[in-house]
């Protein structure tokens, strides 16, 4: 088909393509298809001829359908915009009703500050009212000039002055009865002589006085054990009295331990800059103090965007360290910071964040215990039972095992009863392992399974707590592996149950390191009272093990018979607890294979 197309119809329409005029010349116009056609001579080419397969009703058709097309299409951009529209008054709506919700979140958060602040400042009054009242009762630091300097000195209220005159009066009403004892028996009824020879008169005198048939003789041995009875219950009952007083005498100082506490906190409290309850790092809202330490301070907060209770310890730099030293704070923090960060597990003591203040303090958020520590928990009770400890020793135990699966394995290395928290404050509930600042990590370029790893902060650590391998002294540094917290559990157990520590018990730091006191500790020694069970001796025996390679791993431990009440049960009484069979591989070197 030819179709005819001026340049107006070929660019008014789409669907006809214009013919070059090279392309025209070589169009074949013959006679026989294009009769009616005649040559015309050259003259401007008003129209062009193109040749397609098309008719004209397909192109109707497809004009039509493209104009449908367009049509729907014009429709579906009228839909989205009039959609768009609405999207855009929704997201309107929504970024307004957001606001609204901000502005109540805002409100909330501020209620909330304001009343948590109240009652932290209720609480505090009330503390300070109850130190107040106690320092009558219990007593207080006084302070008292010896030369040029000043001294705080312990001054004891007027209830341990009661006690105290309660002993004395006990005390010496007990010595009165035994004197007045003592004199009865001078004055007790001779026995019963041999019968003198008949025949001597004084003798016949004499018979009506010794004879314990006459009425002389019962009269005065009558009053004789009268009176000694009165006497013995009068010294028992005495005693009775004497044993109360100090029971009585015991509790309060263990009252008095707590007001002392109470005391030191309350002046470290009112003399930290961050008493004023601030907002640290716009989310961290300080309530009130817990205890302070060499550099740092802990204060129970309120996490304003989880609303739940935590621990924010401060750590703040001594202005004067030189640069170089505070680096090296810092940097030990951070280490402590990215191991705890990655330890989840229920008998550890969780950490939430970190961030700085300033310069010179920074801060590190712990999940909240509200209770004491094993430590305070030993000053006020001096031991357990066994059952209890036991318990504690478990759970330690549990906590170990896990550090010693992860990947790199971790030795805690500053086991102690200060580091232990007690989440409900006895010894009957769950622990928590805190403090891991000393921590050592068996990574595989430090760690050997044959060896262990070298000790490079030797002279850290408290060292009631540390195997005699962390004391040896030479060239090359010494060899530790996971053993070391076994060791420490050991001695932790000990205490518990005898409420002494097995090595070095009264000694200072500095004493037990100048008299090699752990390095001679090759046997431990258990007193005759508390009674311990056998099998509880030989598990400290086994954690106290001199040389480590004799010693169990962490591992090792974990499955020991003694704290798997299960194995117990199946073994019952009668037979003795098998130990496990210590070894030199490293839990790092199983839990790798």
């Amino acid at each position: 088909m030819l179709v005819h197309s001026s340049p107006q119809h070929s660019l008014s329409n789409p669907l006809f393509q214009l013919s070059s005029p090279s392309s025209t010349g070589s169009a074949q116009t013959d006679s026989s298809s294009c009769g009616s056609v005649k040559t015309v001579p050259a003259q401007p080419c008003l129209h062009k001829a193109i040749q397609t397969e098309l008719t004209l009703l397909k192109l109707t058709a497809l004009e039509r359908d493209k104009n449908s097309d367009l049509e729907k299409k014009e429709g579906r951009i009228d839909d989205l915009l009039r959609a768009n529209c609405d999207l855009r008054r929704q997201v309107d709506e929504q970024q307004k009703m957001l606001e609204r919700y901000k502005e109540r979140l805002h409100k909330c958060v501020t209620m909330s500050k304001k009343l948590l602040i109240e009652k932290a400042k209720q609480e505090k009054m009330a503390c300070r009212d109850k130190s107040m009242q106690d320092r009558l009762r219990l007593g207080h630091f006084t302070t008292v000039r010896h030369g040029a300097s000043f001294t705080e000195q312990w001054t004891d209220g007027y209830a341990f002055q009661n006690l105290i005159k309660s002993q004395e009066r006990v005390s010496s009403q007990r010595e009165d009865m035994e004197r007045q004892r003592k004199l009865l028996g001078k004055r007790k009824p001779a026995s019963l002589a041999p019968t003198p020879p008949p025949s001597t008169e004084q003798n016949k005198r004499k018979k009506g006085i010794n004879d314990i048939t006459s009425p002389y003789w019962q009269l005065i041995s009558g009053r004789y054990h009268e009176q000694e009875e009165i006497f013995k219950l009068r010294i028992i009952h005495l005693k009775k009295e004497e044993a109360e007083i100090q029971a009585e005498l015991e509790q309060l100082e263990r009252i008095r331990n707590l007001h002392i506490r109470e005391l030191k906190r309350i002046h470290n409290e009112d003399n930290s800059q961050f008493k004023d309850h601030p907002t640290l790092n716009e989310r961290y809202l300080l309530l009130h103090l817990l205890g302070r330490g060499g550099f740092s301070e802990v204060f129970k907060a309120f996490d304003l965007t989880e609303q739940r209770y935590v621990a924010i310890k401060i750590h703040q730099l001594n202005k004067n360290w030189k640069e170089e030293k505070k680096q090296n704070y810092h940097k030990h923090a951070c280490r402590e910071y990215r191991i705890h960060k990655e330890l989840d597990h229920p008998r550890i003591v969780k950490l939430y964040d970190y961030f700085s203040l300033d310069t010179d303090s920074f801060c590190t958020v712990l999940e909240y215990c509200d209770g004491n520590d094993l430590d305070f928990y030993l000053k006020q009770n001096k031991l357990m039972t066994e059952k209890e400890g036991r318990s504690i020793v478990m759970q330690i135990v549990n906590a170990l095992k896990y550090l010693n699966q992860i990947h790199p394995p971790i030795i805690h290395y500053d086991l102690k009863p200060g580091n232990i928290l007690l989440v409900n404050g006895t010894a009957c509930g769950e622990i928590r392992i805190t403090d891991f600042g000393l921590s050592k990590i068996m990574d595989d370029d430090s760690y050997s399974s044959a060896d262990g790893m070298d000790l490079t902060s030797q002279g850290a650590g408290t060292y009631w707590y540390l195997p005699p391998e962390c004391f040896v002294m030479g060239k090359d540094p010494p060899k530790i592996s996971n053993k070391v917290d076994v060791w420490s559990v050991g001695v932790i157990f000990y205490q518990c149950l005898y409420g002494r520590k097995p090595f070095g018990h009264n000694l200072s730091q500095q004493d037990i390191l100048q008299e090699n006191t752990i390095l001679k500790a090759t046997e431990v020694h258990f007193p005759p009272k508390p009674t311990v069970t056998t099998d509880a001796k030989a598990f400290i025996r086994r954690c106290l093990a001199y040389h480590k390679e004799d010693r169990l791993d962490v591992l090792q431990l974990a499955s020991d018979p003694f704290l798997m009440p299960h194995i117990r049960k199946a073994l019952g009484n009668s037979a003795p607890l098998a130990p496990a069979l210590p070894s030199t591989s490293s839990c790092h070197s199983s839990t790798s294979i």
